[in-house]
């Protein structure tokens, strides 16, 4: 191979590329529009839940349980109603997604050795917004049956009796337990997935398009000298995508990175080669640039968006699924994402998942350079 033909190949495609300055924006703007769509509108966390509230007791222990839910940042009461039809017609509306219904009896029976009920409705139609409320208003009232019980022994002259088990916990890596903080690391790996690509899905297929294919196999370049100069330019874009991302995350979104920014540029290169190898190698199959862009769509995106750990945990797939996700690269780039970003991890941590991106880059990059071999011949 020579380094001489490898540098006029990569030229030659940076002149395509300049020639072509909307493509080239776009090539910088999608990854950036992506990030802040998705960093913005995507989120798991669920905070003021709206919540209608039917107090049928009316006494001061019924309004200090709703003062509990009011004051927490979780819920937010946004009506006070006096029967079941308009809390149906509340949550038909969407305009509630809960309900706290309190019994006439309430008072009378919170001192009593069975204790008072209150009913909770819940719209299961959206079951992960559901499942979080639920835990948020047992949380309020435990703390509220509590204090209650505690009051009762103070003014009996009792002792009040002391816990058995004492939980204290505390969350490491994330500790406000913000979804954002992993959400926009997973989202880089995801786009760059994709945008790298579609970057290269092109390349080989529109030399066949335009016939200028003919004249590259005319000259003495070879298989591996073609793959990697059209790959030069395009893993520098990739990379200032990187960049681009990074500095969004940090500036926008304020999300921690806590490892090292060396070590995170030299993961995303070793990605972002196994990435563009992907789109060369479909574009060297196809010959036509429309197949190979939507090819290259399909095989990134929906791998990378469900399988890669991103949106779904990868424990929480049946087996034969979880196999699978070890051929998405998207996969390990999201696990070393989140260990730089979030833990802080080193080299030692993530030497792992650094080997496999190695390993599927030199496989994509061989069977790119294979196949256009066969092309020539």
């Amino acid at each position: 191979m020579t380094w001489r033909r490898v540098v006029a190949i990569a030229r030659k495609e940076v002149r395509h590329i300049t020639r072509d300055p909307r493509s080239l924006a776009m090539a910088i703007a999608i990854p950036m529009l992506l990030l802040l769509l998705f960093g913005y509108a995507l989120t798991l966390d669920v905070d003021r839940v709206p919540l209608a509230v039917w107090d049928q007791s009316g006494t001061p222990a019924s309004r200090e349980l709703v003062s509990r839910f009011s004051a927490s940042r979780y819920f937010d009461v946004i009506a006070t109603v006096g029967d079941y039809a308009a809390l149906e017609a509340l949550t038909d509306r969407g305009d509630a997604l809960a309900a706290l219904v309190v019994p006439r009896d309430f008072d009378r029976r919170l001192g009593r050795p069975g204790g008072a009920a209150v009913q909770l409705l819940i719209d299961g139609s959206d079951s992960n917004t559901a499942t979080i409320a639920m835990g948020y208003a047992d949380s309020v009232v435990q703390g509220y049956s509590q204090e209650v019980a505690v009051g009762l022994t103070s003014r009996q002259g009792r002792v009040p009796p002391r816990r058995a088990l004492d939980v204290r916990p505390r969350v490491w890596y994330n500790a406000d337990l913000e979804s954002r903080n992993y959400i926009v690391p997973g989202l880089i790996a995801v786009i760059m997935m994709v945008i790298a690509a579609l970057l290269t899905s092109l390349t080989v297929a529109r030399e066949w398009e335009r016939g200028s294919m003919e004249q590259l196999i005319s000259t003495p370049m070879t298989g591996p000298e073609l793959v990697i100069g059209k790959l030069l330019p395009y893993f520098a874009v990739g990379m200032l995508d990187v960049a681009l991302a990074v500095l969004v995350g940090e500036v926008l979104f304020d999300v921690p990175l806590r490892g090292s920014l060396f070590l995170l540029a030299a993961s995303s290169a070793v990605f972002l080669a196994g990435a563009l190898a992907i789109g060369m190698l479909i574009s060297i199959v196809t010959r036509g640039q429309l197949l190979a862009s939507q090819l290259a769509m399909v095989l990134t995106f929906l791998p990378s968006f469900l399988l890669s750990g991103f949106m779904y945990a990868v424990d929480n797939m049946p087996p034969v699924i979880r196999v699978i996700t070890y051929l998405v690269p998207a996969r390990h780039f999201v696990d070393v994402l989140k260990g730089i970003y979030l833990k802080g991890s080193g080299l030692e941590s993530l030497a792992g998942e650094l080997a496999l991106l190695a390993g599927f880059g030199a496989v994509m990059l061989t069977l790119a350079v294979v196949r256009f071999r066969k092309v020539l011949a």
